[in-house]
């Protein structure tokens, strides 16, 4: 018998990025469009960022943010550069922008701005760690760089992070600074130092539960403020100790997540989520659960909810989960 032809559209990586939005623990990256011009100029044409960047003038109206909008969207479909929107998952608010171009000799130059308001929580970092993995995956750059004004410390941290190195020191004209030529640093990344780090990046191993009532709803938690992917729907569970079976160790989690007794035959395997995180890969098996003791409890300032399955994806869930919340409701 002739071996099964293979489906292409398994093989699409290679092609380059075709625009679908990128996600990551937090954030999701997409394309700009013109309804985003209003807040872009919003967030990017504020002194405290425009000035630190080098091509965003101050004042920037939003028939200039709209411009740009247009640029970027010929630009990608050309595949000359990916400038691209930064919102959260969880309320889809935009906290900025961050892309790359892309040079013929396999560089390319990576920037990113975010609103004064969401600094220092970590956004720069997540969205540039993401767009690493485009960049040196299917947009098959060798190398990135990255520049800096002097004085600019956290972007320094940010680069430090994602393991640019210090390249060498210059001037630039930046739109937002007037004519004065500004000191500026250069810094770089190579593919093969990013895929050695990429490489060794941990596998983390999180067991998940679908408890599933007498109406066919499905139990879901809201992860608290101040946690990890804080404001998005999972299915309760946990990661598994060293010694542990993954179904000892959800028994543990749903004991102490919401105070419920679970027995090992009550835990029926249905699928598995594998989710590269950028920092780290995550292996999820999911189980289904229909009997368990004691009412299902927040103790850990999560919120709960019972939902249907077809509704599951109505939630702003984390990328992981939701190829299975789509493989419950079609099972349920």
């Amino acid at each position: 018998m002739a071996p099964t032809e293979p489906d292409n559209g398994c093989f699409s990586l290679g092609e380059g990025w075709r625009g679908e939005p990128l996600t990551t623990q937090r954030l999701r990256l997409r394309l700009p469009e013109p309804k985003d011009a209003p807040e872009i100029a919003r967030l990017a044409g504020a002194a405290e960022v425009a000035t630190m960047t080098a091509s965003i003038p101050h004042p920037y109206p939003p028939e200039a943010a709209l411009a740009a909008i247009g640029l970027a969207q010929r630009r990608a479909a050309a595949g000359e550069e990916y400038r691209l929107v930064i919102e959260r998952l969880a309320d889809g608010a935009m906290v900025g922008m961050a892309g790359f171009t892309i040079e013929a000799n396999g560089r390319g130059m990576l920037g990113y701005f975010v609103g004064r308001e969401h600094w220092g929580q970590g956004y720069a970092t997540e969205a540039a760690r993401r767009l690493l993995r485009l960049a040196f995956g299917p947009a098959r750059r060798e190398s990135l760089q990255a520049c800096v004004i002097q004085g600019n410390d956290a972007s320094v941290r940010v680069l430090d992070k994602l393991g640019f190195a210090f390249s060498h020191e210059a001037t630039a004209h930046l739109p937002a600074r007037g004519a004065a030529p500004i000191p500026v640093v250069d810094f770089t990344l190579a593919a093969l130092d990013w895929r050695a780090r990429h490489a060794a990046r941990p596998m983390v191993l999180v067991a998940a539960a679908a408890l599933v009532d007498a109406d066919g709803r499905v139990l879901i938690a809201r992860r608290p403020e101040g946690r990890p992917m804080a404001g998005l729907w999972e299915f309760p569970g946990g990661k598994v100790h060293p010694g542990e079976t993954p179904e000892q160790a959800l028994i543990r989690e749903l004991d102490e997540e919401l105070g419920i007794d679970v027995r090992d035959s009550c835990l029926a395997p249905l699928a598995f989520a594998s989710h590269d995180y950028d920092d780290f890969h995550l292996l999820m098996p999911l189980y289904v659960c229909r009997t368990w003791r004691g009412d299902p409890t927040p103790r850990e300032g999560q919120r709960l909810a019972w939902v249907r399955a077809n509704r599951l994806a109505q939630n702003p869930m984390p990328p992981a989960d939701l190829p299975l919340a789509a493989i419950l409701r079609d099972w349920l």
